[in-house]
């Protein structure tokens, strides 16, 4: 049984659904769930990370179980949708960890806000300009006619990604939990947050160089969706950055739960 257990809170008028980890820690880490998976894909690691952290994740608006709103599904927004968490959550200076669509999102919010964040732990999302993606994620962004996506249920969405996923089986609270984030249209619904990849990486590859926030970046050495060039994009660009490449595909934190807990907590003890 899982040991995360899930809440909901308003942030900004919007249901928000959060876990915490229950023991108290002297540092605090804000963990942002990776689509199309939910906050509890972070059930692998849960127990390692909160023996260094308190833990507080979350379903970032318009994904997971957390309500949408169209003005938030860009990674620009998004950035600034996350200060509000940590500000909502009374985190003064926790680490935040963003993987997938949390890459773009969390280096927005640590360019605008530089003091705002303790560290940054991000990778596993589109940030290469040119767009260096693969199959699915390449259609996502780049597809005009959202039609067909919102004709698929929600084994048909799970299926595509979680057939993916190589040398872990999905808990089945964890999968059920995964499939009941998809009802009605709501997959095609978050396609426009990926498509504002095209105008918005440009954008956030102008800023790179100005963090001066921690960042650590990590990455799976084999993942067909979101190539390494995306990781090693950003550690060319991003001052005193480090890269940590797990040996495994997409989903590091599932089926390389041991390596990824074991760089983000080190990242943790040394910033």
């Amino acid at each position: 049984m899982s040991e995360i257990n899930t809440r909901f809170r308003t942030i900004d008028g919007l249901s928000v659904r959060y876990a915490q980890s229950t023991e108290p820690r002297e540092v605090e880490a804000l963990l942002l769930a990776p689509w199309p998976e939910t906050l509890y894909a972070y059930d692998a690691t849960w127990s390692r990370l909160a023996e260094h952290a308190h833990l507080t994740a979350v379903d970032l608006p318009g994904f997971g179980h957390s309500e949408l709103r169209a003005d938030l599904l860009s990674p620009q927004a998004m950035g600034e949708f996350i200060v509000r968490i940590a500000d909502e959550f009374g985190l003064a200076e926790p680490h935040v960890v963003g993987p997938d669509i949390g890459t773009s999102a969390v280096l927005f919010a640590v360019a605008e806000h530089p003091d705002r964040f303790r560290s940054a732990s991000v990778g596993t999302g589109g940030a290469a300009v040119p767009l260096q993606l693969g199959e699915p994620l390449h259609s996502w962004v780049h597809d005009e006619d959202l039609t067909p996506y919102r004709a698929l249920g929600q084994r048909d969405i799970l299926n595509v990604a979680m057939d993916a996923i190589q040398g872990y089986q999905l808990p089945a609270e964890v999968r059920a939990d995964y499939e009941a984030a998809y009802v009605g249209e709501r997959f095609a619904d978050q396609i426009p947050y990926v498509q504002a990849y095209r105008r918005q990486l440009p954008v956030l590859g102008e800023k790179l160089g100005g963090i001066t926030t921690p960042v650590q970046i990590i990455n799976g050495r084999f993942d067909p969706v979101v190539p390494l060039a995306n990781a090693e994009y950003l550690r060319e660009r991003i001052p005193g950055s480090r890269l940590d490449v797990v040996d495994k595909g997409h989903f590091i934190w599932e089926e390389g739960a041991d390596d990824y807990a074991r760089f983000l907590t080190q990242w943790w003890q040394k910033n």
